[in-house]
């Protein structure tokens, strides 16, 4: 069972009125907001302040085991079993790309979708309030907040260019 978070759930259709209404409320102490909107969008991102995702170090790491296992495994296996043909070595590097090329790959995307079903696990966004429209034309702004900072925030929401304001208790 998810604990509602209390605080205020703003609208609004265009991004410069959201990105306004987030510097607005950064200045007036909120850090922790969360930002919805249908398609990634880089003025939000900057306005929010937020680094760069960690799944490309998941993607980097997954894709560097799968490198360094079909290089591992293809020699293991050559001298497990080795073939001398034409006077060649028994491990050749040439002939071991592919499957290296190929294991680079497999795990890479393996740990790329890995990485996206983890760390939204991380964010403690469950119990916020969500409206079906922030994925379709809207793009809403949530501040945690108690009830006393409320009018303040709604006041800071409206001002900033929110299309509809509500405090969720």
């Amino acid at each position: 069972m998810t604990k509602h978070v209390p605080g205020v759930l703003a609208s609004f259709e265009h991004i410069d009125a959201a990105v306004d209404a987030i510097h607005a409320l950064k200045q007036a102490g909120n850090a922790d907001l969360t930002v919805y909107s249908a398609a990634p969008n880089h003025e939000l991102e900057e306005a929010l302040g937020t680094g760069s995702s960690w799944v490309r170090a998941f993607t980097l790491v997954g894709g560097l085991t799968g490198c360094a296992a079909g290089l591992a495994m293809t020699t293991w296996m050559s001298y497990d079993w080795p073939l001398l043909v034409g006077g060649k070595p028994i491990a050749a590097l040439p002939p071991y790309v592919v499957i290296m090329f190929e294991l680079t790959i497999l795990l890479g995307a393996l740990s790329t979708v890995a990485g996206m079903v983890l760390l939204p696990q991380l964010k403690k966004i469950r119990g916020r309030p969500y409206h079906p429209r922030f994925s379709d034309d809207l793009i809403g702004i949530f501040a945690p907040c108690g009830p006393d900072r409320a009018q303040a925030l709604i006041r800071i929401l409206t001002v900033s260019g929110a299309v509809e304001v509500t405090h969720e208790a």
